[in-house]
């Protein structure tokens, strides 16, 4: 017995030290594939700067450098004016195309695609003085057609607003209404529906990697996949995520910036969608998407009093993204605004 005892006692601790050896272990594998991600990531960055230039040019907005693209030439300069988070490859091919008629300018706002990061706040009016800065500086003259999808076209409306003497007309493409925010609120907080993920979250994915990685999976319904390639090697910085978000945070303050405009006989094209929006994917119930749908489609018909010489054309065949559904209706409506 005394001879058993003490051959067993000195591999009692090295029983007890095998779980923290395998959990060493396992914490090492995966500090090591997370190391990997973020190495990976950073690689492919690197060389993504390099696969996709910038198209325009990069010119001083007041104190950071925005990306401007202009095609074409003759007046007026066609200004196109993003939704939210969309940028200036949002439009494929509609630039081209309205560049054998007149000038057109796409471009990125702040901390999107090409463009530099600011600290000044994403409102709606820094982000139309800071388009304005850029435009003069780049000497792209005015007069100006203000063409703004979605959420861009709010800021097509507060320019306008801004600097009436320097446009000579405005299109409205499915544009949130003046009122979508507190209209929408209690619906949406009656649905506990949270929004978007955070900035946060959304950067550490893009930096770890898993973005890239699993693009196909997270940005299934988000992002086509004909703009996946330019989504995650230029558009999906943590600039861009930040800047994205807080533009959402102050879209209300360009609601009440914007609220009761009247634009005189300022020519005026609204195209709705024809389409609703699938509330279901967002986890929205039947009815409460029914009356945001509603609420939306009202908001299109109020902007006709936006001005006496406007018109409202329903994208039939188009949900939101009417520049990808129906992108002829779209080219069609602004070369119409060239001799209205």
């Amino acid at each position: 017995m005394t001879n058993s005892s003490s051959h067993l006692k000195p591999t009692a601790p090295k029983l007890r030290s095998r779980p923290l050896k395998l959990l060493l272990i396992l914490v090492s594998a995966v500090l090591i594939l997370i190391g990997s991600g973020f190495l990976y990531e950073a690689i492919a960055a690197s060389s993504a700067r390099t696969s996709y230039p910038a198209p325009g040019q990069l010119v001083d907005a007041g104190g950071y450098n925005l990306h401007i693209r202009q095609l074409g030439a003759g007046a007026p300069t066609i200004i196109l004016e993003a939704g939210s988070g969309e940028t200036s490859l949002s439009w494929r091919d509609i630039p081209e195309q309205l560049a054998e008629h007149a000038t057109v300018v796409t471009y990125d706002r702040a901390g999107y695609a090409w463009s530099g990061q600011t600290d000044t706040e994403r409102s709606g009016a820094n982000i139309a003085r800071e388009l304005h800065t850029a435009l003069k500086n780049a000497e792209i003259s005015g007069p100006y057609l203000m063409v703004g999808h979605s959420l861009g076209g709010m800021y097509a409306r507060l320019f306008t607003q801004t600097y009436p003497d320097e446009v000579t007309g405005l299109v409205l493409i499915d544009a949130r209404p003046e009122n979508d925010d507190r209209e929408t609120k209690p619906i949406l907080a009656a649905e506990n529906i949270s929004g978007n993920p955070s900035a946060s979250l959304l950067s550490l994915l893009k930096r770890s990697g898993v973005l890239r990685l699993f693009q196909n999976q997270l940005l299934n319904g988000l992002v086509a996949e004909q703009d996946r390639g330019a989504f995650i090697n230029v558009i999906s910085t943590p600039a861009y995520f930040a800047a994205k978000e807080e533009e959402a945070a102050l879209a209300s303050s360009t609601e009440d910036a914007i609220r009761g405009q009247s634009f005189g006989s300022l020519p005026v094209k609204v195209i709705a969608r024809g389409l609703p929006q699938d509330y279901a994917s967002f986890g929205v119930s039947e009815d409460a998407g029914r009356r945001l749908e509603a609420i939306w489609q009202e908001g299109q018909r109020n902007m006709l009093s936006l001005s006496s010489h406007s018109e409202l054309i329903v994208a039939q065949k188009s949900g939101h993204m009417v520049i990808h559904d129906q992108p002829e209706l779209v080219v069609q409506t602004i070369l119409g605004m060239l001799t209205d």
